[in-house]
C-alpha cells in the first residue's frame, strides 16, 4: 500500500483492498519533487502526520516503511523486496501526481507488477461529473447539483487481520524545525476525527450564520486534515447526512467547492500556473516592489489585510473570508498578478492544496470560474467592519491597534488621534486603485 494523500487507516478503500493479499507493506515515499518546493508548514506537518500513521500501525504490530527518492525507482524497489504482485494506491488527479502514477505504472508493468487504483481523495473523483453534452463543468452551481445527484459510497472500516510486511532499511521521518512564532495544529487521523466530531456537535448548526466571521473562529479548520487525507470527505458527508440545519447544508456545499476545483484542475492542468481565462494575461500588471513586501509582512495599513497576513505567518492558516480579502487587495489594489500571491500562500499554508489555492486565487483575480467576476473588488475597510464588527480579529493579530476605538479599528488613519505609533499609514488609496483596476480591465475588454 503506497500512501500519499491518504494518511489514515479508516475509510481507506485502497488499504482495505491491499490487506486482502497474503501480506501488505505500508509504504510512503518522500518524493523530492514534492518535498523540496513545499513550505516549512507543510513539511513539518507531513512529518507529524507520518509519525501519527506509524503509531496507528504499531498498535496493529505493523510499521510504516519510509523511503526517499524518485517514486518510479523507489516503489519498484520496495515491491521487488517484498515480492509484491500489486501496488495499491488511491488515484491522484493532480497534474504532477497523475503523470507520476503513469510513470510508476509503466515501470511496475515492466516487472510484471500491477498498479491498482482504488478511490481518490474526493467523494466524487474528478471527471465523474459532466454536463448533458458530456463536457466538464466550468461553473460551480451546476457542478454542485450534479455532484450531489451523483452521490458517493458509504465509508468503510479500517482493515483487521492483515499480515503486515516491512522493509529492512527505511529513511527517518523528517522533523524540520519550525521558525519562532509558527504554531501548527496537531496532526494525524485521531486528531482529525476528534476535531471533526467536536465541530459537528458544537458549531455545525451555526456554520451558515458564522462562517464569514473571523472574529468568532467558527469554521472547522478541517482543511489541513483533508489536505493530507487524515480524514476522507466521504466520512464527513456521512456525518452530515440527515442533518437538516442550514449549517450542515452550507458545509456540504463547501466540500463541493473543493471537489469542483479539483475537477477544473484535472481537466485543465495548465491552470496550476496559467490563466483559466487567457485574456486576463494581457492585462497590465505591476512588478512586485515594496508594496508586495508590505502585503506579505502584514503592514499595508489596512487592518483586516494585515491581520490575515500575520495570522498566516503565525499559524500556517487563514480564515477563508480573509483569504479572499487579502487576495483581492493584492490583485486589484496593488495590481500584481495572482501567481505572486498564490505562491506566497503555498509557501506558508499548512493546508495548501494546489487546486483550491490556485483556483481560489483565480476566482478572486477575475480570471477563473466565475461568470462575471472582475467587478468584485473588496473594499478592505468595509469588509473588516462587516465581518469583524468589534475588531476582535484585528486586535488579536495586530496588537498595535489594541487600544483603538471600535469605530476606527478598521480605519485607524481616519481616527481623531491618527494612526497609532508603530502601525503604518495605508500604502494605497483604495478608491483610486479600484478605479485603476477597472480601467485596466476596460482596456483588455476593448
Amino acid at each position: 500500500m503506497w500512501f500519499r494523500r491518504d494518511l489514515r487507516l479508516a475509510d481507506n478503500p485502497a488499504l482495505l483492498d491491499a490487506c486482502e493479499g497474503d501480506g501488505v507493506l505500508p509504504l510512503f515515499v518522500l518524493d523530492p519533487a514534492l518535498w523540496e518546493p513545499a513550505g516549512i508548514s507543510r513539511r513539518w506537518y507531513l512529518g507529524q502526520s507520518l509519525r501519527a500513521l506509524d503509531a496507528s500501525l504499531r498498535q496493529r504490530q505493523a510499521r510504516l516503511s519510509v523511503v526517499r527518492g524518485d517514486p518510479v525507482r523507489q516503489v519498484l524497489l520496495a515491491a521487488d523486496k517484498v515480492g509484491a504482485e500489486r501496488v495499491h494506491v488511491a488515484a491522484d488527479y493532480g497534474p504532477y501526481g497523475h503523470r507520476r502514477d503513469r510513470d510508476v505504472e509503466q515501470a511496475l508493468a515492466g516487472a510484471g507488477i500491477e498498479l491498482v487504483r482504488t478511490g481518490s481523495p474526493y467523494a466524487v473523483a474528478p471527471d465523474r461529473v459532466r454536463n448533458g453534452s458530456g463536457a466538464p463543468y466550468l461553473v460551480y452551481t451546476p457542478f454542485s447539483k450534479a455532484w450531489l445527484e451523483h452521490g458517493w459510497r458509504d465509508p468503510v472500516d479500517a482493515p483487521t487481520g492483515a499480515h503486515w510486511l516491512t522493509l529492512d532499511d527505511t529513511a527517518d521521518v523528517p522533523d524540520p524545525p519550525l521558525p519562532d512564532g509558527l504554531d501548527l495544529p496537531e496532526a494525524g487521523e485521531h486528531a482529525a476525527r476528534r476535531r471533526w466530531q467536536a465541530y459537528v456537535e458544537q458549531h455545525l448548526a451555526d456554520y451558515d450564520d458564522d462562517r464569514d466571521r473571523p472574529d468568532l473562529d467558527a469554521t472547522s479548520h478541517m482543511s489541513v486534515h483533508l489536505k493530507w487525507g487524515e480524514i476522507h470527505p466521504r466520512t464527513m458527508l456521512a456525518d452530515l447526512r440527515g442533518r437538516s440545519s442550514r449549517g450542515a447544508a452550507t458545509y456540504r456545499k463547501e466540500l463541493a467547492w473543493r471537489e469542483f476545483y479539483a475537477d477544473v484542475l484535472f481537466q485543465q492542468p495548465g491552470t496550476a500556473r496559467e490563466y483559466l481565462r487567457p485574456e486576463f494575461a494581457r492585462m497590465a500588471y505591476d512588478e512586485p516592489d515594496g508594496s508586495f513586501d508590505a502585503w506579505r509582512e502584514g503592514r499595508t495599513g489596512f487592518p483586516i489585510v494585515d491581520a490575515g497576513m500575520r495570522q498566516l505567518r503565525a499559524t500556517g492558516w487563514m480564515h477563508n473570508r480573509v483569504r479572499m480579502i487579502v487576495a483581492s487587495f493584492l490583485v486589484k489594489d496593488l495590481h500584481l498578478e495572482w501567481q505572486h500571491g498564490a505562491r506566497h500562500f503555498m509557501q506558508w499554508l499548512v493546508d495548501g492544496d494546489l487546486a483550491s489555492n490556485q483556483h481560489g486565487w483565480q476566482w478572486i483575480a477575475g480570471c477563473g470560474t466565475d461568470a462575471a467576476p472582475y467587478f468584485r473588488i473588496f473594499n478592505p475597510t468595509t469588509q473588516g467592519r462587516k465581518f469583524d464588527p468589534d475588531g476582535r480579529y484585528v486586535r488579536r493579530w495586530v496588537p498595535e491597534l489594541a487600544d483603538v476605538d471600535d469605530r476606527w479599528v478598521h480605519e485607524p488613519s481616519a481616527s481623531p488621534g491618527g494612526t497609532p505609533r508603530g502601525y503604518p499609514e495605508p500604502i494605497v488609496d483604495h478608491r483610486e486603485e479600484r478605479a485603476e483596476a477597472l480601467a485596466r480591465y476596460d482596456r483588455i475588454k476593448a
